[in-house]
């Protein structure tokens, strides 16, 4: 029994290690989450990070008042520092918020666990943040 849980412990421990070089070029507020359409970008949480169509112009936001309270951006906080892709943008309001490659960042309100997708084609225009 000894020696399964000591295997056991050893294959988490190399997964681990695996899992975690996964995400390395990402900051840490970043999660690389496993959902049924493949790996995405989560928050901190592992909470599923959307992008919207009508974010047309590099480093703007267009989801404003009701959208941001249906689509909660995600929030840059005081001194946040662009990091590889992710970019710190002024939003309408001149709050914060995280983009990656210049598309603002969301997470949707009626997800509730890590790993959910329901906000994915949301009327066509809100798509989860493949890696």
């Amino acid at each position: 029994m000894r020696v399964v849980k000591t295997l056991g412990l050893a294959v988490l421990l190399l997964l681990g290690a695996s899992i975690a070089g996964y995400g390395q070029d990402m900051p840490g507020w970043v999660k690389v989450v496993k959902t049924a359409a493949g790996p995405v970008l989560g928050d901190a949480k592992g909470m599923t990070l959307y992008t919207f169509d009508n974010d047309t112009a590099a480093g703007k936001s267009v989801c404003n008042g009701p959208c941001a309270q249906n689509w909660p951006p995600l929030v840059a906080k005081a001194g946040a520092k662009p990091e590889g892709d992710f970019t710190v943008i002024t939003r309408d309001d001149g709050s914060k918020q995280w983009a990656y490659k210049g598309k603002p960042l969301y997470t949707w309100a009626k997800d509730t666990k890590p790993g959910d997708i329901t906000g994915d084609g949301f009327k066509n225009v809100w798509h989860i943040v493949k890696y």
